[in-house]
């Protein structure tokens, strides 16, 4: 592939795929760039393929499959032409349609990649594409009318883990291969914690999600967590029933705030010189916390109409304040164990 193409590829489409995390991308260190922005790119058009609710659930997973496994080598032009034409003529956005039209060049730079790290990009897409399995075999079709919840906090543990725990798992081998020396830390429990550091980003993003999911048949809240307050998955439906559930809301936000503890020491074990590093990982834990921070204080918070969603300006301040403290690890800790405990007080409220 032309280096022309490549970085079309991994330039002005994944920065116009990427949003927030494109801001993430382009502090890593400049060996960690490509594998990264390549699994982002490939997880994301997965995303867009089992998301697509103009086409049945059942073509959606058929693709979906056909993806892994050209990831994994196995080329398919049939299923590629069916992306195109079945999937990318569907979407609005033509920046999502710009990305499953370039499929093919995305596996054309997978194969030119060294071979630690394309099985690191195969193994993430792989089981991310599993998580997203997960969903299209657990929940009803967007336009059933039905609805579908979790039984067990397990499934939810494990569904957080398939669509972001492996991320984090991810991320720490290849800072390993390209800044190594970073860790102090034994590497059992670095990988461990990155792995709840992707946890608490994926569990954040359920709960601050759930209205959405809700109206479309899908309850990440494990119903059994739901009947020991006398409430049901369809109760979720009527927004009045947000001060009922905040019991539920809280217990998750609990478990959230122990992954967010994690990832916190996880970062704060990085060197005080590997700035970008440390930029990549503060970033997300603190847009996360704020994101929960606004969720304990919405009444409201099962209502489309009130979303807990942090504003632009307040992530340009996040940036803005991270960058003279980065390297203090005594600064960064007070401000997000500040932020921890601002959001437990307003559980107690």
């Amino acid at each position: 592939m032309s280096a022309p193409s490549r970085n079309l590829l991994l330039g002005p489409l994944l920065k116009s795929v990427s949003r927030s995390f494109y801001l993430t991308l382009r502090v890593l260190p400049v060996g960690m760039r490509g594998p990264v922005g390549l699994a982002y790119l490939l997880a994301r058009a997965a995303d867009t393929i089992a998301d697509t609710s103009l086409i049945t659930p059942e073509k959606r997973m058929d693709l979906l499959l056909s993806l892994r496994s050209q990831v994994n080598g196995l080329p398919d032009e049939d299923a590629l032409q069916r992306m195109k034409l079945e999937v990318a003529s569907q979407q609005k956005d033509l920046d999502e349609k710009l990305l499953l039209e370039s499929l093919g060049p995305a596996f054309e730079v997978l194969s030119q990649l060294s071979e630690p790290d394309r099985e690191a990009v195969r193994d993430i897409v792989t089981t991310i594409t599993e998580g997203m399995e997960f969903d299209l075999r657990t929940f009803p079709s967007e336009s059933s009318g039905q609805m579908a919840a979790l039984q067990e906090f397990a499934e939810l543990d494990r569904y957080t883990y398939l669509v972001a725990g492996c991320v984090g798992e991810f991320w720490t081998k290849m800072t390993y291969a390209y800044a190594p020396g970073s860790f102090s830390d034994p590497q059992e429990l670095v990988l461990e914690r990155g792995v709840r550091f992707g946890k608490a980003l994926q569990m954040t993003n359920v709960l601050r999600d759930c209205p959405k999911d809700l109206r479309i048949g899908r309850c990440y809240l494990p119903a059994t967590m739901l009947a020991r307050f006398d409430l049901s998955p369809q109760d979720l439906l009527l927004p009045e029933t947000s001060l009922r559930s905040r019991p539920v809301l809280f217990e998750l936000i609990g478990k959230a705030l122990d992954h967010y503890r994690e990832g916190i020491d996880y970062t704060l074990s990085l060197p005080a010189f590997s700035i970008r590093l440390r930029l990549a990982c503060l970033w997300p834990i603190l847009i996360g916390l704020e994101t929960l921070l606004l969720l304990a204080s919405n009444d409201r918070w099962l209502d489309p109409a009130h979303p807990s969603k942090i504003r632009r300006g307040d992530v340009y301040r996040i940036l803005a304040l991270s960058l003279p403290i980065v390297t203090s690890n005594t600064l960064l800790r007070r401000w997000a164990v500040g932020l921890v405990a601002k959001i437990e007080a307003g559980m107690k409220a």
